[in-house]
């Protein structure tokens, strides 16, 4: 048997460590974390300084087993998790669930999975860090408490089955609060004036300085321009350089991949997690810009060989955050050597993105040249002016350019490029101009990009948290990514050629977008709910000095428990408050009146969700009418008429095969119905306007799914299916589920092998209904 157990927490770690070390070395994957607070209760004891109750999770208990076993047999173990507080928090639930010995246990950790660097761990270990670990036992407890206490007043004021949490409410506040903004948003329309001159070197194409607030100030430039001599006022070249920008962190990789891959936060953490234990690239959870000099020189003889020494400039970056975690790296390739590798699709350009922004951040800088023309002609204070760009030497942007999140595209456009040459005073023809109504823009929605760049700002989550509170913001339904077609908008258009100034209306598409974070009506009311009644929690500076704490407890200046106890008191006393004394929130919204029951009508939340209601049983005596809302609709601004079109259903269109057929809205959207049979209705249509013909094919093609999912019935019990679905195939009898036992085959079981799977599953449900006996 081997004399080391090495312990990590993946098996495609453990597969690639396996690799480095040699015979006397076992290398096995704890899956994660073997234990967590109990599932059941509260699982904190708050009268014994916040004792955490962990418990091991089922799914876990035969892992522990063989770990156990493994580790009576070996002679050291090696606790080899991740090096950041969720890695040693690991290695710490191991040693306690595993009964480890100190003098047999030691902890290692490298920044990168390769030889060099496990070597060298194990050359150097090290015992368990109790104050990472008390910093990730403060954040599991605290967010435990936070949600556990928080959540139950949800439940009770506002719906059922609703969660709190300390971070992820912070960010649908964001999001809550971005909406508002574009809601209260003024459209204003401006001119843009843009010309092209006939020069001696060709043409030049240039805007007037300033945007005019009025059509005639438009009219009355294009005016002057008809009998204006133009001529060049100045001519000013500067030159210029452009920097690289840093490594990635972990914030900074998840908004480039973002912008430039299309990925989503989770997937870029899924891909970099496979990169980084297959041994391709260093520890993708961190907030650190540092390269070791060991990499800064490895980039160096790279960039030397690959581009010439010039393209070489070795640089140290420095971390800016405040909050910063342990000074791990930034995100870097681990052979610069390989600018790409053979891998899945998504690895590869993830890879490549990390390599070509690592390459660069050691590369020259970028020499340019930028020219700016004045035009004059008109007068003192208007002017048109041209701008171009030329690159002198190339640097850094032959391998990489970062994406600037805050670009305007349209406002901040500048002509790159040679412009013509000119000298000053030279007469300039005008050939023609154009002035375009433009409008002002409201704030953009948030995208998982720049959602991810605000809570960095505001040091609210760490490189760990990014990830799974988007996820779970969008999972709990508080926030969604909307598809919206944007809408028809006229715009003014004056030119003026050959003397002559004409006028044309066009129009465009504004507000087109796709997935951008928007608020659903039950997030925004709980985001109400909760700034109402739990102002602290939803405070933004808060949020950033408990992460700050966090970090202090890390740095061994804070004990956990004295952070807790200063923080639990007087947050248990206002939720004790609050469930005796606030109000229930609905988001109620009156729209008017119903002209047939002349009854009030109001938009709110409901126990299933966005919902009209008719009538007030308090106020007329009459029970009220409800009407669920479209997937589209929003008790926001749902206007009355569009309101009451909702009491139309259940429309019934006809019959096909002498059953009805229905559209109808229910708790989970809308559908058809046919007979006793089911069909959603997809998100893009409209079960107002369904025809009949519609209806009839979204059935059919439920038929035909379902004809597809039968492997097999029986005709003593027909409510016994075997089916095939997502995962597999299934028993299904009534309405209960069943797993099918591994190596099964469903064509050949029979229908007592169905019922003794169903009973060895602990239900009843094998006894409902007895075999009718032939």
């Amino acid at each position: 048997m081997a004399k080391n157990l090495v312990i990590v927490e993946s098996p495609a770690k453990a597969k690639t460590i396996e690799g480095y070390l040699g015979k006397d070395y076992i290398v096995k994957s704890s899956f994660g974390h073997v234990r967590d607070l109990a599932k059941k209760g509260l699982a904190i004891d708050i009268d014994a300084k916040f004792a955490p109750n962990y418990e091991v999770s089922p799914d876990k208990k035969q892992i522990v087993a063989e770990l156990k076993k493994l580790a009576k047999e070996a002679d050291t173990v090696w606790l080899a998790t991740d090096e950041d507080r969720e890695g040693e928090a690991i290695s710490w639930h191991l040693y306690e669930t595993l009964g480890l010995e100190k003098k047999d246990t030691k902890r290692i950790t490298f920044n990168e999975i390769t030889k060099v660097a496990v070597t060298r761990a194990i050359e150097r270990p090290r015992n368990i860090n109790r104050e990472l670990v008390d910093a990730q036992q403060a954040r599991r407890v605290l967010d435990r408490i936070v949600g556990f206490e928080l959540s139950p007043v949800l439940w009770k004021k506002v719906r059922p089955s609703l969660s709190a949490g300390r971070v992820q409410s912070v960010a649908v506040r964001l999001i809550v609060e971005r909406e508002r903004e574009i809601e209260k948003f003024n459209t204003e329309s401006f001119y843009k004036v843009q010309a092209e001159f006939t020069t001696s070197d060709g043409l030049l194409k240039a805007e007037l300085n300033q945007q005019l607030q009025e059509k005639s100030a438009a009219v009355q430039i294009l005016e002057q321009s008809k009998t204006a001599d133009f001529f060049v006022e100045d001519v000013q070249q500067k030159p210029a350089t452009k920097s690289p920008a840093a490594p990635f962190t972990t914030s900074t990789l998840q908004q480039e991949a973002s912008m430039k891959l299309g990925f989503s936060v989770t997937k870029t953490m899924s891909v970099a997690q496979r990169l980084y234990e297959s041994g391709y690239i260093t520890y993708m959870r961190t907030d650190s810009v540092n390269l070791s000099e060991t990499a800064i020189a490895a980039a160096q003889e790279a960039i030397t060989s690959q581009f010439g020494a010039n393209y070489s400039k070795p640089t140290k970056y420095s971390t800016k955050s405040t909050g910063a975690q342990e000074a791990h790296e930034a995100i870097r390739p681990t052979d610069f050597t390989k600018p790409s590798i053979s891998a899945e699709r998504d690895e590869v350009r993830l890879y490549e993105l990390i390599w070509k922004r690592a390459i660069a951040s050691q590369m020259a800088h970028a020499q340019l040249e930028r020219t700016t023309i004045k035009i004059g002609g008109l007068n003192q204070a208007q002017y048109f002016q041209a701008k171009g760009e030329v690159i002198i030497f190339d640097g850094f942007l032959k391998v990489y350019l970062a994406t600037n999140l805050d670009d305007d595209a349209e406002e901040n456009a500048e002509t790159e490029g040679l412009l013509p040459r000119v000298q000053v005073n030279e007469k300039l023809t005008l050939q023609n101009a154009l002035a375009t109504e433009r409008f002002s823009r409201a704030p953009s929605r948030y995208v998982e990009a720049t959602l991810v760049k605000k809570l960095e700002e505001l040091g609210i989550g760490r490189p760990s948290t990014y990830a799974p509170t988007i996820s779970t913001i969008q999972k709990r339904n508080y926030v969604e990514k909307k598809e919206r077609e944007g809408a028809i908008r006229k715009y003014a258009q004056l030119e003026l050629k050959a003397g002559q100034i004409t006028e044309q209306t066009k129009s465009e598409t504004t507000g087109k977008e796709r997935n951008k974070l928007s608020p659903t009506d039950i997030g925004t009311v709980v985001t109400d709910f909760l700034v109402a009644h739990f102002e602290q929690i939803l405070d933004y500076q808060f949020t950033a000095k408990v992460e700050a704490e966090f970090d202090e407890i890390a740095q061994g200046n804070l004990n956990w428990t004295d952070m807790l106890q200063s923080f639990y008191g007087p947050f248990h006393n206002h939720v004790e408050q609050t469930l005796e004394h606030s109000e229930r929130a609905t988001g109620e919204r009156e729209l008017g009146i119903d002209p047939k029951s002349q009854r009030r009508v109001i938009a709110r939340i409901g126990r299933f969700g966005p919902m009209i209601q008719i009538g007030d049983e308090k106020a007329d005596g009459l029970k009220p009418q409800f009407a669920s809302l479209q997937g589209n609709q929003s008790i926001n601004n749902i206007t009355l008429e569009e309101a009451l079109k909702l009491f139309d259903l259940p429309r019934v269109l006809g019959e096909h095969n002498g059953e009805a057929v229905k559209v109808n809205i229910g708790r989970f959207g809308p559908y058809v119905q046919v007979g006793k049979r089911f069909s959603s209705i997809p998100k893009d249509e409209d079960p107002l306007s369904m025809s009949l013909e519609r209806a009839i094919e979204l059935d059919t093609l439920k038929l035909e799914e379902a004809a597809k999912a039968l492997i097999k019935t029986f005709e003593d019990r027909p409510d016994v299916q075997l089916l095939n679905g997502r995962y597999g195939a299934y028993l299904k009898i009534g309405k209960d589920n069943f797993k099918l036992p591994k190596d099964s085959q469903p064509e050949t079981l029979t229908l007592e092998a169905c019922l003794e799977i169903a009973a060895n599953q602990g239900t009843k449900t094998s006894k409902k209904r007895p075999v009718r006996k032939k």
